[in-house]
């Protein structure tokens, strides 16, 4: 059993030196392997399904050229979806599509305690409301709650305040929290008929 990680380890090594030196079939292989998993992150900082698709391939055509950077340090796939995330962003800052939502609300419940607020929502359309958040929350959102980043690091990234990524996320919340309980009131009324 010690032996088969290594195995799999190599298989990777082999795959990622084939897809360096240009042989288009492993590059398909590693594709395939990864674009479905990564299509979803796409999604979470897109608009749209197209816009997603476009970023998973601006993000494959990145690992392809910078694959001989990867130092296997860490999961190969957690390198990809880093890829991803980077050209979702680089795309938005060049349509300067990355403006802060700051607003002075008090806080308010935060996603998910009320009882049953997701139940009845599907992954598809968590990703649609998600989708329609306004940019700097969708970012800040998928950046602190899918990414495990902290403000510090997600401040950093956007080039924002901490203050100004807590701020957006809280946002987040409560637009999504919103939506939720407006979908869910629909739901409640179209079963009671």
């Amino acid at each position: 059993m010690k032996d088969k990680p290594c195995f799999i380890l190599d298989n990777e090594r082999e795959l990622i030196s084939e897809c360096i030196s240009g042989n288009r079939i492993m590059q398909n292989t590693l594709y395939a392997q990864f674009a479905s998993v990564m299509i979803v992150v796409c999604l979470r900082y897109a608009k749209s399904r197209s816009d997603a698709e476009e970023i998973l391939q601006e993000g494959f055509i990145k690992v392809f050229t910078c694959l001989h950077q990867y130092k296997f340090a860490g999961s190969l796939e957690g390198w990809i979806k880093k890829i991803m995330i980077n050209c979702a962003l680089q795309r938005l800052r060049n349509k300067n599509l990355m403006y802060p939502i700051v607003h002075a609300e008090a806080a308010a419940e935060e996603l998910g305690e009320k009882d049953g607020i997701l139940e009845g929502i599907t992954a598809k359309e968590l990703i649609l409301l998600i989708q329609n958040l306004p940019n700097m929350c969708r970012l800040v959102f998928n950046l602190y709650v899918f990414e495990s980043m902290k403000h510090r690091e997600i401040a950093k990234l956007l080039n924002i305040s901490e203050g100004t990524s807590k701020s957006n996320l809280h946002d987040a919340r409560i637009l999504l929290q919103q939506r939720l309980s407006k979908q869910n009131s629909f739901i409640n009324l179209n079963s009671g008929a």
